[in-house]
């Protein structure tokens, strides 16, 4: 199996500790590495690292032979811009495609974290098999919720439809993604809801079938590009289509329009986790509790249910009666936000990227 890991966004939502330059995949958070060298670790000595490609933009090329030296050079798929995520799996499956491969290929993500990797890597193999079983059919995994998040998205689950050895395969139902509290509430205690953490495992032409049924114009794109693939026109072809491809979001381009019966699920326990905003970093780090997580010279007084980051070592930071509170002091930018707007922080980093005073905080 092939295995593509997406490591091009440059996570605003992370902002002061993301940056367009340095973005949230490529900083030694945990334990010395960044979630980039975490994502290679956890499937590099099951799959090989032959099999692993990784998508990014070409500005983070450097940041990747600089983290992964021993990475193959020419499994780095660059793209020349951000066009969202459509356009970058395409581009990966058709250079696949041109390589003269067949078969299943996995969708993973470089900015998440996992606590049971044997799980993770378990579920892998059974979609693997399952997809070389059924070319057919997409093999969605979803994680065991251990609360009722309502920043994640959710995937509902039927009747069990095969199950051998370890592997149990499930009805895909519906989506639902970030529902309101009192839903979630409700989906947690059902026991047929589970949190989707976006990973799922295809046929490599049924996937492109799909690009061409559902995205016909993108599609007809990305055969230009491939057609380039192996000449001496590639880069020129590459630079001249791909900053022009629409800019569309996989889920709504593909994903939302595949149909119950097209795809299955395979439920896994990995203690899967995204720290996709500063608030969901915080529970990555200490659970879904009244406990704080601190980084830093701190001082917390009467703070509960809150994460407090200093990166500056002469600056001492003290919180008094905070609750649900994110503070992120970096050398040169500070905010300091409730837990419930840290999703609009993407917000905040566009209107600064419109300041010519600002942008070069960003």
């Amino acid at each position: 199996m092939k295995i593509i890991i997406f490591a091009g966004g440059s996570g605003t939502r992370l902002w002061p500790l993301s940056r367009n330059e340095n973005p949230k995949q490529f900083r030694k958070m945990f334990d010395g590495k960044s979630t980039l060298e975490l994502a290679i670790d956890r499937v590099s000595g099951t799959f090989g690292l032959e099999n692993i490609y990784i998508s990014t933009n070409n500005k983070y090329f450097d940041h990747i032979k600089e983290q992964i030296p021993f990475f193959p050079t020419q499994n780095i798929i660059l793209e020349p811009e951000r066009r969202d995520l459509a356009p970058a799996v395409g581009l990966n499956l058709t250079n696949l495609r041109k390589s003269g491969y067949r078969g299943p290929v996995a969708i993973l993500w470089a900015d998440h974290l996992m606590k049971n990797v044997s799980d993770f890597t378990r579920v892998l193999k059974e979609a693997e098999n399952y997809c070389t079983q059924n070319p057919k059919k997409i093999c969605f995994i979803s994680e065991k919720p251990r609360f009722a998040s309502n920043n994640l998205g959710w995937i509902k689950t039927g009747n069990l439809i095969e199950k051998s050895n370890d592997s149990e395969i499930y009805e895909f139902l519906a989506w639902k993604y970030k529902p309101e509290t009192s839903e979630c509430e409700e989906m947690f205690k059902s026991n047929s809801w589970f949190w989707n953490p976006g990973y799922f495992v295809f046929d490599l032409d049924l996937m492109l079938e799909k690009f061409s049924e559902h995205q016909p114009s993108l599609y007809n794109s990305l055969l230009i590009i491939e057609n380039s693939l192996e000449t001496s026109e590639y880069n020129q072809v590459l630079n001249s289509i791909y900053p022009n491809l629409e800019k569309i979001n996989f889920d709504k381009a593909i994903a939302e329009k595949i149909k119950p019966e097209e795809a299955v699920v395979l439920k896994a326990d990995m203690g899967w986790s995204d720290p996709g905003t500063l608030f969901a970093l915080k529970e990555a780090l200490v659970g879904d509790n009244e406990e704080n997580y601190v980084s830093g010279l701190v001082y917390s007084m009467e703070t509960k249910n809150s994460l407090v980051i200093n990166e500056e070592p002469k600056k001492l930071v003290t919180t008094l009666g905070l609750e649900n509170m994110v503070i992120v002091n970096t050398d040169d930018a500070l905010i300091i936000v409730p837990k419930d707007k840290v999703v609009d922080i993407s917000k905040l980093v566009e209107e600064l990227k419109s300041n010519p005073d600002f942008k070069k905080y960003t």
